[in-house]
């Protein structure tokens, strides 16, 4: 290319090239132009022109970077499952304790440490402050009527010989629910004791107690036991019998929950095998001990129903 035409260049390029375009010329063929008249600067867009410029480039980007893309498919956002947490859907059961000595202070006290909401009661409720005082706001003391009103589930530990009485009070209120009976029959229990001697002591409560959901437990040891070996390691543990299979299986909830193993014999007609003088009475050790020594004396029979 002859040099007059190179000379000329910057002037036809001027001439045919848009005028809002700035014109860079590469320094090896002529020096920066210093027009008179200097071009005008690209304008900036307006507001509309603008939001088009970010939706496009916005959809551009995972085009032009597509680990972009997959990295936020990766990292999906939470599903409502995981980022609120479900409720449980139910509360603890509220248990009613008639007889709050030391079998059901103690047993009534574990299950208030294991987070149920207990109602101790007794003749003279004023009596039990200091225990429940002892115990926190989850127990409370009050009359038998407000135990069994207040329990879901109801724990029965008498002298035997106040059962007829408790039947005959409160047997209405009691029909239909879940009935603990940790009572255990003495010489001084006279008619009721001599009843259950003579009849089983799981039939005679079902008779005294009629329609509730009677499950023999906590009746095999003293309560000494129950102080000192719960959370054991291996568990102790409570035989316990019943005809219910849905309360066989309540009450198994809360013998795992006072920190023991249950060990479900038989129905109630041979729960005598572990109230005073069976073969199981006061035969404390582990879940497996219990049953080998149960299948060499109790005649093995379905519980439940």
């Amino acid at each position: 290319m002859d040099r007059p035409l190179l000379r000329r260049l910057p002037r036809l390029l001027r001439t045919r090239l848009p005028a809002q375009l700035p014109i860079h010329l590469p320094t090896r063929l002529a020096p920066p132009l210093r027009p008179s008249n200097p071009l005008p600067l690209p304008q900036r867009p307006d507001a509309h022109r603008r939001r088009l410029l970010a939706v496009g480039g916005a959809m551009l980007l995972p085009a032009a970077w597509p680990g972009l893309a997959s990295a936020q498919s990766a990292s999906p956002s939470p599903s409502p499952q995981q980022s609120v947490p479900r409720p449980s859907g139910s509360k603890p059961m509220q248990i009613g304790v008639i007889g709050s000595g030391r079998i059901g202070g103690t047993v009534g006290g574990l299950w208030v440490k294991a987070g149920y909401p207990v109602l101790f009661s007794s003749r003279h409720p004023e009596q039990l402050k200091p225990l429940v005082d002892g115990l926190g706001p989850l127990a409370r003391a009050g009359t038998v009527a407000e135990a069994v009103a207040f329990g879901d589930v109801l724990f029965v530990a008498v002298p035997y010989g106040a059962l007829p009485e408790i039947g005959k009070a409160h047997g209405r209120g009691m029909a239909g629910k879940v009935v603990l009976d940790a009572n255990a029959y003495r010489h001084r229990d006279g008619a009721a004791g001599e009843d259950a001697l003579a009849n089983g002591i799981g039939p005679t409560t079902s008779k005294y107690l009629p329609g509730a959901r009677i499950v023999r437990a906590f009746n095999f040891t003293s309560a000494s036991d129950f102080a000192t070996r719960h959370h054991q390691e291996p568990r102790i543990a409570i035989p316990i019998a019943g005809d219910d299979r849905a309360a066989l299986d309540t009450a198994s909830e809360l013998v795992r929950d006072a920190g023991f193993e249950p060990v479900v014999i038989g129905p109630l007609k041979i729960a005598d095998s572990f109230a005073p003088g069976g073969p199981l009475f006061r035969q404390v050790g582990s879940a497996e001990e219990l049953r080998q020594k149960a299948r060499a004396a109790v005649p093995a029979q379905p519980a439940g129903r």
